[in-house]
């Protein structure tokens, strides 16, 4: 497989681990050559006039089909600003805070199963993609179910606050609330993995930051799904792949900058700006799975914080799949690239326990 890069710093041998994944199955391509003409002209209107009032939260609602795993239990969780979501699969561990106290599972799921009890506490915090615009917890219901299934513990997916009205720093926030509630409930930090897409994978190494700053507790691990981690766009322009992303337009990751900035001077009264992941002090961060596409746009993102990872001395694992589109992962149970990443992300966390 030939992947174009950008130029590589020397990196500490012990931490260093780069996996490509070779091969393009016809479902790939499919839905390749459909999303290059469905979603990314849709990105490519939007851009031209991103501030309009765009029925974002209509992407989620219309997400209705996308359904868990056949006898996957639900639980919707009111945190103190968002609502979140806790779901585990059949044969995952039974949530702690679903436990009753001799230790038993009270709980069956949608076939009539019982779940499973486990008392290791190891639990998923997971943050959805969408560029901090939409997308949420419907949308997700279907790869949060797998992600449960794989690594056999709970996740609880936080339905975080939005730009336009919020800054990036609320939905930072309401990830660590999510992080609270699972610590709470039985699931101790250094036993939750923190895991999102896209912009979940840029919340998921700041909410991992911050819960390390805060005192909170440092996290079991990270699995960031095609993340973004920088919001300074010149890298993702100059590399090649910003023409051959068969999602993003050029236009769009230009503007998204912008609409950051807009969403801090409108709704960011004593919110601190956030950093881009690759700026921050990354040398009390836990160990990293990243995944991304071999052309995709957030391809050199992926990268980037790969190296930044390495070079604070922290372990950090970068798979690379060939020709796979942007948070390609979703598509797990159509596309055999995409279940075999979402066997990977279970292989990482079984082996963090």
């Amino acid at each position: 497989m030939s992947v174009a890069r950008t130029e590589l710093l020397p990196l500490p041998a012990h931490h260093a681990t780069t996996r490509e994944f070779a091969g393009v199955s016809t479902r790939s391509r499919a839905l390749s050559f459909s999303v290059r003409r469905t979603v990314r002209p849709f990105i490519e209107a939007w851009s031209y006039a991103p501030t309009l009032p765009w029925p974002a939260s209509a992407i989620d609602h219309l997400a209705f089909p996308l359904v868990p795993v056949p006898g996957t239990h639900r639980r919707r969780v009111d945190l103190p600003m968002c609502p979140a979501e806790l779901l585990w699969a059949p044969g995952a561990a039974l949530p702690a805070a679903q436990v009753d106290m001799d230790g038993t599972a009270a709980q069956v799921g949608m076939d009539g199963t019982a779940a499973q009890v486990g008392m290791d506490g190891t639990a998923v915090l997971y943050l959805h993609g969408g560029a901090f615009l939409c997308c949420g917890l419907t949308m997700h219901r279907h790869l949060v179910s797998r992600i449960s299934a794989t690594t056999g513990a709970p996740v609880l997916a936080v339905g975080y606050r939005m730009m336009p009205r919020h800054p990036i720093r609320r939905a930072v926030e309401d990830g660590l609330d999510g992080l609270r509630w699972l610590v709470a409930h039985g699931h101790p930090a250094e036993r939750v993995v923190i895991a999102g897409d896209s912009a979940g994978g840029f919340l998921t190494f700041a909410v991992a930051h911050e819960a390390v700053r805060l005192g909170i507790g440092r996290p079991a691990g990270t699995v960031a799904l095609s993340p973004l981690t920088d919001l300074d766009p010149r890298g993702k322009l100059d590399h090649p792949n910003s023409h051959r992303c068969a999602v993003f337009p050029r236009r769009a990751v230009a503007v998204l900058p912008t609409l950051v900035e807009r969403a801090e001077r409108l709704g960011g009264e004593g919110a601190e700006p956030v950093a881009s992941p690759v700026d921050l002090d990354l040398s009390e961060m836990p160990p990293a799975l990243i995944q991304t596409g071999s052309e995709e746009m957030t391809y050199v993102d992926a990268e980037l914080m790969a190296r930044r990872l390495q070079l604070a001395g922290v372990s950090a694992e970068l798979q690379v799949w060939e020709k796979q589109v942007h948070a390609f992962q979703a598509a797990a149970g159509v596309v055999p690239e995409s279940g075999r990443a979402i066997a990977e992300i279970g292989r990482f966390v079984r082996e963090l326990r």
